[in-house]
């Protein structure tokens, strides 16, 4: 069975990093409460708390704060779909209803910034000084991907460097400042923290990528509805490659009708089509692999275990996920 040890092992820190989220959300003042446990019981992956549970456990670290530690990325995850939400005036998150379509949009945006202040104090109390600023890093780069992100929507010609720095920002921090905090958490040498930063990187991207992806995908196949992107006007790297493939007059009235936000229903199933039926979706694929390769390679200066063996089955995880 395809990821057996990591399954099994995400089964048993599950409960653990919930009962934390938990623990903290009843740390949070009376009137947030309601808006965190809808968001932090909407479902999620809980990846990022996981990769660093894992990344200290790989480094020698045995005490149970661990688990106290990584619910604050998921906090200052949560805070950030909040936050996206809103802005985006999204409907559903999860397949159930956006937190401020239930509460109002100024107590879910306040809301928000109560579950990051929070956070921030939560790691604070670990008394180092390096995880306080990682994780002031991560919140900072977070938000800066996102700005970059509404900066270039609707923009046809955004290149490839611009799109990259998005997706570090927005996705890829995260996930790196979650396997960096495992390591200084261990007390991890200065290059066995570099390296799970470096591998988490990796990873993020790889990830964004492969979502960007899936995006493209038939409901059917995902149970979500595809071409979001598209209507949203991100340029992704699917679409780029679309993009590319258009003669000089087809790409020219491509690019006006993207920055218009105009494309039919019909346009945007044919560009769909044309992007699976071209294996531009394949493509983004094997480039996010390029990204798994290095992040293999930054496992290799970290210490052998069960943990990094782990890590390794989290980079398949993410080179072959449908959905």
């Amino acid at each position: 069975m395809a990821y057996l040890l990591l399954k099994t092992r995400l089964a048993l820190e599950l409960p653990r990093i919930n009962a934390a989220l938990e623990e903290a959300e009843h740390a949070l003042p009376a009137p947030v409460q309601p808006v965190a446990h809808h968001i932090f019981s909407s479902g999620g992956k809980r990846i990022r708390p996981l990769l660093l549970v894992l990344t200290a456990r790989l480094l020698g670290c045995k005490t149970d704060e661990v688990y106290h530690l990584a619910v604050t990325l998921e906090m200052l995850h949560a805070a950030t779909l909040l936050h996206d939400d809103v802005i985006d005036c999204a409907g559903t998150r999860r397949g159930k209803p956006s937190a401020h379509t239930l509460f109002s949009q100024t107590e879910t945006i306040l809301a928000g910034d109560a579950l990051l202040a929070r956070a921030n104090a939560f790691v604070a109390d670990f008394g180092n000084t390096a995880l306080s600023r990682c994780f002031s890093e991560a919140t900072t780069e977070t938000c800066a991907g996102e700005i970059l992100e509404i900066a270039a929507q609707r923009d046809p010609e955004l290149s490839l460097e611009q799109y990259l720095s998005i997706i570090a920002g927005k996705t890829a921090k995260l996930i790196s400042s979650a396997c960096e905090m495992g390591a200084l958490l261990a007390r991890g040498t200065e290059q066995q923290v570099a390296a799970a930063a470096d591998f988490g990187e990796n990873i993020g991207i790889a990830f964004q990528l492969v979502d960007d992806a899936i995006d493209f995908a038939e409901t059917n196949v995902t149970g979500k509805p595809s071409l979001g992107d598209l209507r949203e006007g991100k340029l992704t790297y699917p679409l780029r490659c679309y993009r590319e493939s258009l003669a000089s007059e087809a790409r020219a009235r491509f690019d006006e009708q993207f920055r218009q936000g105009s494309f039919s229903s019909e346009d945007s199933a044919a560009i769909g089509e044309s992007v699976r039926s071209q294996g531009f979706d394949r493509r983004t694929r094997d480039f996010a692999d390029s990204y798994l390769v290095r992040a293999e390679k930054a496992l290799m200066d970290l210490p052998q275990g069960k943990e990094r063996t782990l890590l390794q089955e989290m980079a398949a995880f993410v080179r072959e996920r449908t959905k």
